[in-house]
């Protein structure tokens, strides 16, 4: 299953991809949140479809997409999981995963705009695959992790340089910035995707590539991921996991790129769509 979440008004409701078509799933009763996937809400909505998939109603084009999942508990990312990117940023690829959380009021839909923060000089952008979490983790085994997934999205990771790099104390700084995570346009259950481990993901800003990788590149693979993680916190149902970025990112440049109001960043995985942000300058909320 393809799973949208979509905009009416100031409401954001429940959907489905059907053959290439966006259908609203309101009738279903539920958001796709921590309770959804906690309850076996996948296995609810793959009931529900096989009784009413043709009273689902086709949504008009354009569709105003959300995140494809309401605001998780938390959003846990993996830093230098590449190892070309960790080489641009003069890192050296890590003996463990590279664990820093951002904040989940940095969530937003795939074609929503990037905000510059305020005072900012260093926006950069990082394409990457993320994993939504299908049950509660911990302490979970290699061997048993993908039973813990409830799908894939396609993620931007957008970072503030200086605020991450240059202000001392955490990453965290800047990774939690505003509509810093543009999250989809769907999550796709497992069974959508051939081989996760074989997926092609690129990025463009201004229509020039500037990265193209595949995640057959992945330092650590995911169900290490999802084993090393749960020795440290428990992930909950709807929680999301972003595994890291190939070469390409603005800060690894000579002399580094950065965003400015008025650039478009495009991206895309094999199998889970593409997205499209244009930057645009903070302003106070009036």
């Amino acid at each position: 299953m393809k799973l949208i979440r979509w905009r009416k008004g100031n409401k954001t409701l429940p959907g489905i991809i059907l053959d290439d078509h966006y259908f609203d799933a309101s009738a279903f009763g539920e958001d796709y949140n921590e309770g959804f996937f906690e309850t076996g809400g996948l296995q609810r909505l793959k009931k529900f479809l096989e009784n009413h998939k043709q009273d689902l109603k086709k949504l008009d084009e354009p569709v105003q997409l959300d995140s494809p999942i309401a605001r998780p508990s938390k959003i846990v990312c993996i830093g230098l999981n590449y190892a070309d990117h960790a080489m641009e940023t003069k890192a050296q690829p890590p003996a463990e995963p590279v664990i820093f959380l951002k904040s989940t009021s940095a969530l937003c839909g795939p074609f929503d705009p990037i905000i510059i923060p305020k005072n900012s000089k260093k926006t950069d952008w990082e394409v990457e695959l993320a994993i939504v979490m299908a049950k509660k983790a911990s302490y979970v085994d290699e061997s048993t992790a993908l039973d813990y997934i409830a799908g894939y999205c396609l993620h931007n990771d957008v970072s503030e340089r200086e605020f991450q790099i240059e202000r001392s104390g955490t990453w965290d700084k800047g990774k939690g910035c505003d509509h810093f995570a543009p999250l989809g346009p769907f999550l796709a259950t497992p069974d959508e995707i051939t081989d996760v481990n074989q997926l092609r993901l690129w990025l463009k800003v201004n229509g020039k590539t500037m990265q193209d990788g595949t995640t057959a590149n992945l330092i650590f693979k995911i169900p290490f991921l999802i084993s090393y993680i749960s020795q440290f916190m428990t992930l909950l149902p709807g929680d999301l996991i972003s595994t890291g970025t190939p070469a390409g990112v603005g800060l690894g440049m000579n002399p580094p790129v950065y965003l400015a109001p008025g650039d478009i960043v495009e991206l895309g995985i094999d199998g889970l769509g593409i997205s499209r942000q244009k930057l645009v300058s903070w302003q106070p909320l009036t």
